[in-house]
């Protein structure tokens, strides 16, 4: 795993800055980690914002989330016994801080010291049958005996299983709705389980009702938390394949267990083989793998594009950035473009350019895309 060089005990201040940062419109997780990168401290990002937003062309002003409403969503979360887990901060997992959009801020009830374990996801069907509940429970408990902390989605079905057979050694459930909001509501004695005896963890604003949109992003950090991905069960469209792509994007191992082809549910877990994942029978079939791999580091994503500079190195970058700004805005399209691209055919410093793409979405007039990819925004265009 990765070191960490990027970490750090944060003040309470400088968590709570964080936290309206991420809340104020327009900024997510990659321009809140470029943001930090940039001016070293959220406080200092905040004051930058109005400035940063007018030059991509905002009209009205780029106002942070208000600083007594953040105050209140901590207080709500200390109230149920919660954790806030903050990216940058040592409570926070190295192997999510890893990933290209890592959530800036969790939220957590339970015992976050399992972050600081390795762990092992196991996903699958909600409409699950009898021999796979069966798999996931009891791989799980053997994941949990050689080490592993188990992660999941808290989903019925091969989440749940996965959950109840990793109790005793460690478990971790990510949430697609706040961390106080229990779903589905059949999960109860679940959630309090993993509440008392593991981690409930989530992204979302306390109070949050899942929704669709929720659960691809709630899926990367399932995956992101782990060194691997098991697939028991899935349909050839389901959710629990975005889980195992985006497990591959991030540089994880996937796993699957095969199935008859006369079942519908070992369609993914097949067509996964059929790609090249790691076939699974039994826990060794997992652990041979993840053996061959304990010596590959995790490493945190580049962060120096923006260096410390001298007044005139500024100056001229400010110039630079004045020029590049409308040749950028003309190779942007609706179109998700690599931001590699961008910089290959403007033939301007990466500085430059990742400069002049925070501007454009903070102003709201571009989206950013998996693959480190950018667009204009359809409201805008």
């Amino acid at each position: 795993m990765s070191d960490k060089a990027h970490q750090k005990d944060l003040s309470d201040a400088e968590k709570l800055a964080r936290l309206r940062l991420i809340r104020t419109e327009n900024v997510g997780p990659v321009t809140f980690r470029h943001l930090i990168a940039r001016y070293g401290s959220a406080a200092e990002a905040l004051d930058a914002l109005p400035g940063l937003a007018r030059k991509g062309g905002r009209k009205k002003p780029l106002i942070a989330a208000r600083q007594d409403i953040i105050q209140q969503e901590i207080d709500h979360l200390h109230q149920i016994d919660g954790h806030l887990i903050i990216y940058g901060d040592t409570l926070y997992s190295r192997p999510l801080m890893a990933i290209e959009d890592a959530p800036p801020v969790l939220m957590g009830r339970g015992h976050p010291h399992l972050l600081d374990q390795k762990a092992f996801a196991i996903v699958g069907a909600r409409n699950c049958s009898a021999i796979g509940t069966k798999l996931a429970g009891s791989l799980a408990r053997k994941m949990g005996a050689a080490g592993y902390v188990v992660s999941s989605g808290m989903a019925r079905g091969i989440d749940a299983a996965a959950h109840l057979g990793a109790l005793d050694s460690g478990t971790i459930a990510v949430l697609a709705g706040g961390v106080d909001v229990i779903y589905p509501r059949e999960n109860t004695a679940l959630y309090e389980d993993i509440a008392n005896r593991g981690l409930v963890l989530s992204e979302m604003p306390l109070g949050t009702q899942p929704q669709a949109r929720h659960f691809p992003p709630r899926n990367r950090i399932i995956s992101g938390l782990a060194a691997g991905v098991l697939v028991i069960e899935a349909t050839q469209r389901s959710g629990t394949l975005i889980t195992a792509r985006l497990a591959l994007e991030q540089g994880r191992e996937v796993f699957a267990v095969p199935g008859s082809p006369l079942d519908p549910r070992a369609k993914g877990p097949n067509s996964l083989l059929r790609q090249g994942a790691n076939l699974v029978e039994d826990v060794e079939d997992i652990l041979d793998v993840l053996r061959m791999n304990a010596d590959r580091k995790i490493s945190e994503p580049t962060l120096d594009i923006f260096t410390e500079e001298t007044p005139l190195a500024a100056s001229i970058k400010g110039r630079a950035i004045d020029e590049a700004r409308p040749i950028i805005r003309d190779k942007l399209s609706v179109t998700p473009t690599a931001i590699d691209e961008l910089i290959r055919l403007c033939d301007f410093p990466p500085a430059v350019v990742q400069t002049v793409l925070l501007e454009l979405e903070l102003a709201g007039e571009i989206d950013r895309y998996p693959g480190n990819r950018v667009a204009f925004s359809a409201t805008t265009r």
